[in-house]
């Protein structure tokens, strides 16, 4: 339950007058609590059946939840399988989960065999800075959870700071472990490699499976896997970790999407710049990044030092960074110059290649890599400016996702909370942009979530997500308000009054990185791109090769209108040909054999087998165009009633 918006454990006493709402199994906070309370159990078997492993710690996480362990040999399938066992005597035992408050000398003295645990009650106050480790300790109190079996013993505990569920029964048969992976202690590769058991929960069986009948649907639309077999990217391995190469078909594919962007982009206003890879120590010791992002960074690189004959330095060197953000040369060039208010809004916009020091283990296909290009965006606005301008991009960006073919949209508004020592600015600065974020994300129609607490410390934002064609769900743009960059820079433009003042600026990534969002797009349709994304957007295959000359010349005037087309002149039968390019999801494969020839038509065989005989060349020409430009799908005949 919730009590005065917190959430309780349902045993909590509450008072009079106190504000209670239950939380149901099924909600998104539920189902949090159930993943939470099903990690405990995970951790209390993995004690059982290997009584010397080390707890770490064991956060819910999107879809499921994990814990770490530090154990002498890593866990096998046969260890799995015996855990599993296990969790499912805990749960039949209906185990009570019981909230005990504790100082930090009971608890130390009770988790004195925990290593791990001990860190984190050193760490109390400032574990949000360890991932997951909210879970366990906060600012507040102290609090372990023991598990009482129905004699009233304690048969094991955790510390932790809760809810969870009333008692291991009410976890049921929706969950499931998933695998294991290695895991650093608390991110870094200085710590200790720790070994992490990855598990889902739900509210029932049946979401269970349907949870697991996404899972295989979505391996099946693996963008790594659809990488390789449609030939558009790889990971060589002597260019290194979380660095692709785009091959010419995912070429054509990035180029269509930035073109098309670009395109927008212009029409809305932006204007296009280029900046440097890199840049001295000096612009990201100024922009801060150097020292809160200085782990994300990848190390020094020293230049422009100089030696006389005899070896001797005599100028030293300077350290220059590989940039991790574009925002601060964007800052640059507005204050290359005097400004207006005339100026405003200016709005700036480059695909900037960025570079983050990511772990190895945290790499995942082009989704987390160590170099992407982001479609940044950095808008310059007077405070009135703000809302109308943030309208502006908010529209843009729905928009032009609505382009590439996503349209189930929500928002999440990210705002500051009470904890003040967090935030920096005046409290008008935070009501002011917070009511225009909020004015914009209601005016928008869809669905918003406000999360207090969320915000950067020096401004609110708004994050748009999307779900694809798989029910999944990705945060893909942002519109963050900042405010402080421009105070670090002292950024001005003279007023209306003849006064400088300070503008406010808006960080905006469309895509994210054009990198991810190709992920993105690539797994929602599953490599079968809408025919003006596709690499090759028309094959002709003759019934016999005397056929093939007939369709060169259609495939000619194809060309001659901007279709990426080409006639198949392999040796292979009709029938393979069909089903190889099938197999690479081209849209549209042109069939042509005597009775075309003779009568001057083609036939179109679709993604989905499906056929549409004698259509005339020119009527076939003009229906593939207007395909192309009305963004189509194409992977049946009635995707292309034209």
């Amino acid at each position: 339950m919730r009590v005065n918006g917190e959430p309780r454990d349902l045993a909590t006493p509450v008072d009079d007058g106190d504000d209670v709402e239950p939380i149901t199994i099924d909600s998104p906070e539920g189902l949090s609590i159930l993943r939470h309370s099903t990690a405990h159990v995970l951790a209390q078997a993995v004690q059982r059946t290997v009584p010397q492993a080390n707890l770490g710690i064991g956060p819910p996480i999107t879809d499921g939840f994990y814990y770490d362990f530090g154990v002498d040999q890593p866990f096998t399938p046969d260890d799995l399988k015996a855990i599993e066992k296990e969790m499912q005597r805990i749960v039949r035992e209906g185990q009570r989960f019981v909230r005990r408050v504790v100082t930090d000398e009971e608890a130390r003295a009770e988790l004195a065999s925990e290593p791990f645990k001990l860190e984190l009650i050193g760490l109390k106050g400032g574990a949000d800075k360890t991932e997951g480790a909210s879970v366990e300790v906060g600012a507040g109190e102290l609090t372990i959870y023991d598990n009482v079996d129905r004699d009233g013993e304690t048969v094991w505990k955790d510390l932790c700071r809760g809810p969870h569920v009333p008692n291991t029964r009410s976890i049921g048969n929706g969950w499931a472990l998933q695998r294991v992976a290695g895991a650093y202690w608390r991110g870094s590769e200085k710590n200790p490699q720790l070994q992490r058991i990855y598990g889902t929960a739900w509210a029932s069986k049946d979401d269970l499976r349907a949870y697991q009948h996404r899972l295989e649907e979505a391996a099946k639309r693996d963008h790594r896997k659809l990488g390789r077999d449609l030939d558009l990217f790889s990971f060589p391995e002597e260019i290194g970790s979380g660095l692709s190469v785009w091959h010419p078909r995912g070429g054509i594919v990035r180029g269509e999407m930035e073109q098309h962007a670009r395109r927008r982009h212009i029409e809305g206003g932006y204007t296009y710049v280029y900046t440097p890879h890199i840049s001295k120590e000096d612009l990201f010791l100024q922009s801060n990044h150097l020292v809160t992002y200085r782990e994300g960074m990848f190390p020094p690189i020293t230049l422009d030092e100089e030696r006389d004959a005899e070896g001797v330095v005599t100028k030293a060197g300077q350290d220059y960074y590989l940039k991790p953000m574009n925002c601060p040369m964007h800052i640059l060039i507005f204050k290359e110059r005097a400004r207006s208010y005339r100026d405003l809004p200016m709005r700036l916009a480059e695909n900037g290649t960025v570079y983050r020091n990511e772990l190895s283990g945290a790499l995942h296909g082009l989704t987390r890599v160590r170099g992407f290009t982001q479609d940044d965006s950095h808008l310059f606005v007077t405070p009135e400016q703000l809302e109308g301008e943030a309208t502006r991009v908010l529209e843009f960006v729905i928009s032009m996702l609505r382009d590439f073919g996503l349209d189930d949209f929500e928002l999440e508004l990210s705002m500051r909370d009470d904890e003040k020592e967090k935030w920096i600015g005046s409290d008008e600065f935070w009501e002011y942009s917070t009511d225009a974020l909020r004015n914009v994300a209601v005016a928008s129609g869809l669905k918003l979530t406000e999360v207090p607490g969320e915000a950067a410390f020096y401004g609110p934002k708004i994050d748009l997500k999307t779900r694809d064609a798989i029910g999944r769900t990705w945060q893909l743009s942002t519109v963050q308000v900042d405010p402080n960059l421009p105070e670090r820079f002292e950024l001005e433009y003279t007023d209306r009054d003849g006064q400088k003042k300070r503008p406010i600026m808006i960080h905006r990534a469309l895509f994210g990185s054009i990198e991810r969002f190709f992920a993105i797009l690539l797994e929602h349709y599953a490599g079968a791109f809408p025919v003006w994304l596709s690499p090759v957007q028309v094959v002709g295959v003759p019934v016999a090769e005397e056929y093939a000359d007939y369709l060169d010349q259609i495939v000619g005037r194809l060309r001659g209108e901007g279709v990426r087309a080409e006639v198949d002149h392999s040796d292979d039968r009709m029938q393979k040909k069909i089903r190889t390019h099938t197999t690479q999801k081209v849209p549209l494969i042109l069939i042509a054999g005597e009775q075309d020839r003779s009568a001057g038509t083609v036939s179109f065989r679709f993604r989905d087998g499906t056929q549409e005989n004698g259509i005339a060349v020119d009527d076939a020409v003009r229906r593939i165009r207007a395909a192309i430009d009305g963004h189509l799908l194409v992977n049946t005949a009635e995707d292309f009633g034209v």
